[in-house]
């Protein structure tokens, strides 16, 4: 019988799925208060917002942002702690992110799962730094006078809202690159979401 792979700990998968669920409800809400006073010649269609109306969805999005919070502290501390950031998401070099990113271009690249390839350090290492400016941002905005210093640093507040409008779209682009790479790889789901999975006799390769 084959021996299970190293998969990830029952605190990151825990955190995942809370921020998972978290990330969407803000999406949806944060979709719905921008329709309140659109920043671009654009709205989105009510079925893809959450919260009904502007007072609605400021209290969705307040309610999703502390769960984000509380379970984004979490696995920062498990990530610190543990070794996980520095063992598993520490960028690589730009060769190898250059060969991974060209593998993965073709369709060509391995994964072996419980193992992270340069390309998946790289956008996991950068999702993390833009969440840490959407919150940043995001407070700069809900709170333009008591952080008045925070607002200042980001150029105003209405410097600050675009730039919170665009990490969240790069946030929105991140969720589909990682949803289309796990339904290729659909190992690292299973594992994501039932923790141990037996080992493959070779590592899979997205074709």
């Amino acid at each position: 019988m084959p021996r299970p792979r190293r998969t990830p700990a029952p605190v990151i998968r825990i955190t995942h799925w809370i921020g998972a669920l978290s990330m969407l409800a803000m999406i949806g809400s944060g979709w719905q208060i921008y329709n309140a006073s659109p920043i671009l010649p654009f709205s989105f269609p009510s079925w893809m917002t959450l919260g009904g109306w502007l007072a609605g969805g400021i209290a969705w999005h307040f309610a999703a942002m502390w769960t984000l919070m509380g379970a984004g502290c979490v696995y920062l501390a498990h990530g610190v702690v543990s070794g996980h950031f520095r063992r598993d998401l520490r960028p690589q070099g730009a060769r190898a992110i250059g060969r991974d990113m060209g593998l993965a271009l073709r369709f060509r690249l391995s994964h072996a799962p419980g193992r992270y390839n340069a390309v998946q350090r790289l956008l996991y290492t950068g999702v993390l730094i833009v969440a840490a400016l959407t919150v940043a941002s995001g407070l700069s905005i809900w709170k333009p006078v008591q952080l008045g210093w925070l607002t200042w640093l980001f150029g105003g507040y209405d410097i600050a809202r675009r730039i919170h409008f665009t990490m969240m779209a790069l946030i929105v682009g991140f969720l589909i690159v990682h949803v289309v790479l796990a339904l290729l790889v659909p190992s690292t789901l299973v594992g994501m979401v039932f923790g141990r999975r037996p080992a493959p006799q070779d590592p899979e390769t997205v074709r």
